[in-house]
């Protein structure tokens, strides 16, 4: 986590640049809520992560909200033998994401049919990569997940690619095991989510950044 515009001297123009990130954080959380809410209403398949979600919610009856926000908070102890720095960002991620799930589930009906469940699928697959966007950018510190994958990189030497598939077909065996939903969402996200974040994430990098600067100048 990047803490160095919280210890510059206090100025309105630097209390302001802090307001606006906490708010793109904050905005970025929810919409990446609300991606996953969306994927899983798609109804053909979801991420791994949330194919562990969805099978421990089936298995014990909690609510996938909870169950997410249950396994960040498992995520984040697990970053005690890693020694990696829990940033604001990082704890809001891991409390704000399920519940915001929750509330695009409540909201949004299951589709009638696939033509209109897959079309679902992509758009909150789009979103979800634009949200990853806006709440990296922000500078407040790492989710709980891709904390736990630079962490192991950084300990075991391992390449980011060998880390990642370790850790995403875990979790995707762990939760098809206790009857999480895996399809063509699941092969989609795989591939998909990768590319679309490289598009995003520089862009909403170098937006926050240009307003940084903006800032500064006043």
């Amino acid at each position: 986590m990047h803490i160095r515009s919280v210890f510059l001297p206090i100025t309105a123009t630097s209390r302001r640049d802090l307001a606006e990130r906490l708010a793109q954080l904050l905005v970025g959380l929810f919409l990446y809520g609300v991606a996953l809410g969306l994927m899983v209403r798609g109804g053909i398949g979801v991420a791994p992560w949330d194919v562990l979600a969805l099978g421990v919610s089936g298995s014990t009856g909690l609510g996938y909200g909870l169950v997410t926000v249950l396994v960040s908070i498992l995520v984040l102890i697990l970053w005690i033998p890693l020694r990696q720095r829990v940033g604001l960002g990082t704890l809001l991620n891991a409390l704000l994401v399920g519940p915001s799930a929750d509330l695009a589930l409540a909201l949004v009906p299951t589709p009638p049919s696939v033509w209109v469940g897959a079309p679902m699928f992509v758009a909150g697959l789009v979103l979800l990569a634009f949200a990853t966007g806006l709440y990296i950018a922000a500078d407040f510190g790492p989710g709980p997940r891709d904390g736990l994958m630079t962490g192991l990189v950084r300990r075991t030497g391992w390449r980011v690619w060998i880390v990642r598939t370790l850790i995403e077909g875990s979790v995707l065996l762990v939760g098809f095991l206790l009857g999480g939903p895996v399809g063509v969402g699941t092969v989609l996200f795989a591939f998909g989510v990768g590319p679309l974040v490289g598009l995003f994430l520089p862009w909403c990098t170098r937006l926050r950044e240009a307003r940084s600067r903006q800032l500064a100048r006043r």
